[in-house]
């Protein structure tokens, strides 16, 4: 279906207004607000209850992150109808470009997501056949991506795919290429009452080292190991749905909200930095960094990052922390390793 179908208008005021509510009404499903997600709050409008409840499922029952002044922001979403040829049986990455003041990703032409961080707002276009078919890749790679932007570049947060967790406040970041051994960490510390913040996306606030995520997934190969010996952790994990990744690994997805551990109540201080190393452990599991070692070993991992507004001040605040690369271990030990960092 052609782009010129669209006819969802662009603005709206960022409170609800009489007219508003008039207006949803015509769409057929009501404003759905999310507050606080990444330190913003986020209101979702529709035509489709449907991609509202996807909203709801990926967002519902997460802790409130919040910062003194809390940003709005608007996301839209159209749904356009089934297409009468047959659809893809995995839907094609998601395709980038940006301009001065907007970013496009986009998986075809039913399929698109259109960003305008200036304004505060975003716009999804899903087709019937993607939200029937393949409704998580919908919503990782065309929900999350507005989510995510609007949230990192109104607030200069620095984006990392990092994970991070920790006690009392205080948290790790935890970085890694992919299978370095995030996931697994982070499920064993959400395990053991640590608060977990996200396994897959941290985003930092550099001004006092501030960490943030969104903690309703966490991602596990179908063929690890459940470390814990626990048959009721076992169940929960291998009844949860397998995704296939960007990268072609199938994982579990498990909801974290439904799970035994803790979520981090609030955004957590970065108190030190961890690389993961596949090196073998042989004395020491923590070998230190100093300052010039940390950045560019976090400039060669976060390209992205490395490019958005806030990252100087970001490798700054990093130059005062702590930073360690830790050896492969089994996951108890590591813990073991890592606990007193945050101290």
């Amino acid at each position: 279906m052609p782009l010129r179908s669209i006819d969802i208008p662009l603005v709206l005021a960022p409170c609800q207004s009489s007219c508003d509510k008039d207006e949803d009404a015509r769409r057929g499903a009501p404003p759905l607000s999310i507050s606080c997600l990444l330190g913003a709050r986020f209101r979702f409008v529709s035509d489709s209850p449907e991609l509202l409840r996807l909203v709801m499922s990926a967002y519902d029952g997460l802790p409130q992150h919040r910062w003194p002044e809390t940003p709005e922001f608007l996301i839209q979403l159209h749904l356009l109808p089934r297409r009468r040829r047959r659809t893809f049986d995995e839907p094609p990455p998601l395709q980038t470009q940006e301009m001065p003041d907007a970013l496009c990703g986009v998986i075809d032409a039913a399929n698109y997501v259109l960003v305008m961080p200036a304004r505060g707002r975003a716009l999804v276009v899903a087709s019937e056949d993607m939200l029937a078919e393949h409704a998580q890749h919908l919503r990782q790679e065309l929900i999350e991506f507005a989510v995510f932007v609007l949230a990192a570049r109104n607030q200069e947060l620095v984006p990392l795919h990092a994970a991070c967790f920790g006690l009392n406040g205080r948290g790790v970041l935890l970085l890694g290429n992919s299978g370095a051994g995030k996931s697994t960490l982070a499920l064993q510390a959400f395990l053991r009452g640590w608060e977990l913040l996200s396994e897959d996306a941290v985003f930092v606030r550099p001004d006092g080292m501030l960490a943030t995520g969104v903690g309703n997934y966490l991602r596990v190969r179908t063929d690890a190991e459940v470390f814990d010996g626990s048959e009721n952790v076992a169940r929960w994990i291998e009844r949860s749905p397998v995704i296939r990744r960007n990268s072609g690994v199938r994982k579990f997805e498990v909801d974290l909200r439904g799970g035994p551990g803790r979520l981090a109540p609030a955004p957590l201080c970065v108190s030190a930095i961890v690389f993961l190393s596949h090196e073998p452990a042989t004395d020491s599991l923590l070998q230190i960094l100093d300052g010039d070692e940390a950045a560019a070993m976090l400039r060669a991992e976060q390209a992205y990052a490395a490019t958005q507004p806030g990252w100087d001040r970001f490798v700054r605040g990093v130059r005062q922390l702590p930073a360690y690369r830790l050896r492969r271990a089994d996951p108890a030990t590591a813990l073991a390793a890592v606990r007193p960092l945050m101290d």
